[in-house]
């Protein structure tokens, strides 16, 4: 099951903890935010991120940009014990997740998502790792994709609430398909009238409205909270 990033990021030298919380932090334009499968770990939902390219500088002068070069040998790094253990047992879906969990938090979302498929190939069912596959994809520009696979987690649970919310973000901001988010996140809160985000999304129907006679498809200039 995915966990937060505060967590996971405990086995981390001081340095790479400050990174990740730095990146984390300046992560984005954000207009929301998409919800692990857990629903405990947080990611801005903005423009799905550009592979190699730079990350934002440490404030205050702190130090040279950091990479996705140097964030991904961090992740390689963290992920070392699990990758080893992967060696013995290569099908073992909670490694596989635990895998991609880690090059999530770190923005390395393809490699993430290859873990994630993987997860998913022994252990289908899964609607937790789904749900950080298909916002990993997000992530990486597929939209499309990502929405197929929130469909496949709520074909077989429509109550999850981190789909219906994840999934209107990305029909929304992907898509521009202004009334299948509404109708996501309206969803979400009859479903779940004390849904712990509730104010969010609630937020997130106020912004979506602004845009409701835009037709899916036609570019419009996205909202900033």
């Amino acid at each position: 099951m995915p966990q937060n990033v505060q967590h996971r990021s405990a086995g981390w030298t001081s340095t790479q903890a400050y990174v990740l919380a730095v990146i984390c932090l300046f992560s984005g334009v954000i207009v929301g935010y998409l919800l692990r499968g857990s629903g405990t770990a947080r990611a801005s939902a903005s423009s799905p991120q550009v592979q190699g390219q730079s990350a934002n500088p440490m404030p205050g002068g702190m130090g040279a940009p950091v990479t996705a070069e140097q964030l991904k040998r961090m992740a390689d790094k963290q992920a070392e014990p699990i990758l080893n253990q992967l060696k013995v047992r290569p099908t073992d879906a909670t490694l596989l997740a635990e895998a991609g969990n880690i090059y999530y938090d770190v923005q390395q979302f393809n490699e993430a998502i290859d873990y994630y498929n993987r997860a998913l190939q022994s252990d289908p069912g899964n609607t937790n790792v789904r749900t950080d596959m298909a916002t990993a994809l997000w992530y990486v520009g597929e939209a499309d994709r990502a929405i197929a696979e929130f469909d496949r987690v709520l074909k077989q649970d429509p109550t999850k609430g981190n789909a219906l919310l994840n999934r209107g973000i990305v029909k929304w901001q992907g898509k521009m398909d202004v009334k299948g988010a509404i109708a996501d996140w309206e969803a979400l809160l009859k479903l779940d009238p004390n849904y712990p985000q509730r104010p969010k999304v609630e937020q997130l129907i106020a912004e979506a409205k602004k845009h409701a006679n835009i037709k899916p498809g036609e570019k419009a200039t996205k909202p900033t909270s």
